[in-house]
């Protein structure tokens, strides 16, 4: 069994063989799918190809797949800290390459299975869309602050009767082209992201994984679409703990000697796009009744808002855990409005309306709307009863976990009481 190492270019593979001693040079071949495929059938079916997580690499790794034993993608940071080569040459790396995976030291990317990767692309491209949106309607008012315009009155600058205001702006010729123009740009964004959004919603409806991360208040298909391209195959994460570092939401960490550990900013590693969404779902979650909202004001009454929104992301990713893994639906879901993100994401697809106008998909306030409140307030008030209980007993061990407010690893040694009252109605 061979291990085959590529450095790969824009333009240009270089590769390495090694038969489990020092790698040897084997030339280059070019990155067009003619070349590749040629290169792969001159391949053994036993043998091992490795190159860096790089663009280009999902595309390389589709041709090769089927003509040999495994394709690895190695991770470009973590083998930069193993290599350390002071010699620095397309060969070199190649040949590091095929060494490294001989002896089995490559730290390795999932790359997921086609639908995966399929997902992945448009929630990436979905994400540039929003990103170039917003970019359109902060030049759109940029001109109205160059131009001393005052603010409007509407809640949407960029709705119709935001619009309607932008064109009774007196402006400078050259400024009323680039508000045109941005405007028929803003068209087209809003077009093409609602193409992308009709596709997520595609997939989502037949993903059972997706419509279970939707029950959890605050995340809707965006976010959950978002995780599940992101995760993968749950199986891949033994605890919670390792999908949180996976997601860079676990805090930094410093020890050394018989100095206690020092913590600091979540590390950031992993899916800048997946945190984000976490985030938004977060401060989602926090505005309706239920035990995210109880932590949430408990963290905020300590740290501030801000870093309440990072934990219950935090939080939000150890549930999306429990979850996946025990394909069970989120326990204080409020059915009335699941339904009413099915409902929408039905509509995304291209569903007919049920009822004619502005509002596709009204919910109206109902007894069972109010029976789901009364519960999911009576399951915070159970959570504020049990951290209270924690704290009257006193914490058990040493540590960070001494610090007050901070919520117990495990249950309390006896049961919370029963809660025999309303709670009162709290924001964050």
């Amino acid at each position: 069994m061979r291990s085959i190492g590529l450095d790969v270019h824009r333009d240009f593979c270089e590769v390495a063989i090694s038969d489990g001693g020092k790698a040897r040079s084997a030339g280059k071949i070019s990155t067009t799918p003619e070349e590749i495929e040629l290169f792969a059938r001159s391949l053994a079916p036993d043998d091992r190809v490795v190159m860096e997580a790089v663009s280009n690499a999902l595309a390389i790794l589709r041709i090769i797949e089927p003509h040999v034993g495994e394709v690895v993608l190695a991770h470009p940071k973590q083998l930069r800290a193993i290599s350390h080569a002071k010699v620095k040459s397309d060969k070199v790396d190649a040949r590091m390459l095929a060494e490294l995976l001989s002896a089995d030291l490559i730290p390795r990317v999932w790359a997921g299975d086609e639908q995966t990767r399929v997902l992945r692309r448009r929630i990436s491209r979905r994400r540039l869309l929003v990103k170039q949106r917003i970019a359109v309607k902060n030049a759109i008012s940029a001109i109205t602050i160059r131009n001393l315009k005052t603010r409007p009155a509407v809640s949407d600058l960029f709705g119709k009767v935001g619009r309607a205001w932008l064109e009774t702006l007196d402006l400078p010729e050259d400024e009323r082209e680039t508000l045109v123009a941005s405007l028929r740009q803003l068209d087209f964004l809003s077009e093409e992201l609602a193409l992308v959004d009709q596709a997520i919603a595609q997939v989502a409806l037949g993903s059972e994984e997706i419509r279970r991360l939707m029950t959890i208040p605050g995340v809707d298909v965006t976010t959950a679409a978002t995780l599940i391209a992101v995760i993968g195959d749950i199986s891949r994460f033994p605890t919670p703990k390792h999908l949180v570092g996976y997601l860079g939401l676990h805090p930094r960490s410093r020890q050394s000697g018989s100095t206690p550990a020092r913590h600091g900013r979540i590390s950031k590693e992993g899916s800048a796009a997946a945190r984000h969404v976490l985030v938004e779902a977060a401060w989602a979650a926090v505005r309706a009744p239920g035990p995210l909202r109880a932590f949430a004001l408990r963290v905020a009454a300590r740290r501030g808002r801000n870093v309440a929104a990072v934990a219950v992301a935090r939080k939000l990713t150890v549930l999306c855990w429990h979850l996946l893994t025990r394909d069970e639906d989120y326990a204080f879901a409020r059915p009335t409005l699941v339904r009413r993100k099915l409902r929408d994401l039905e509509l995304a697809t291209g569903a007919s309306q049920l009822k004619r106008g502005p509002n596709k998909n009204p919910i109206q306030p109902t007894a069972a709307r109010a029976r789901e409140r009364e519960i999911v307030e009576q399951a915070e008030a159970a959570y504020l009863r049990l951290v209270a209980d924690w704290r009257a007993s006193g914490p058990k061990k040493k540590g960070a976990g001494t610090t007050l407010g901070r919520a117990s690893s495990r249950p309390p040694g006896r049961q919370a009481a029963r809660q025999t009252s309303k709670p009162e109605r709290s924001t964050l």
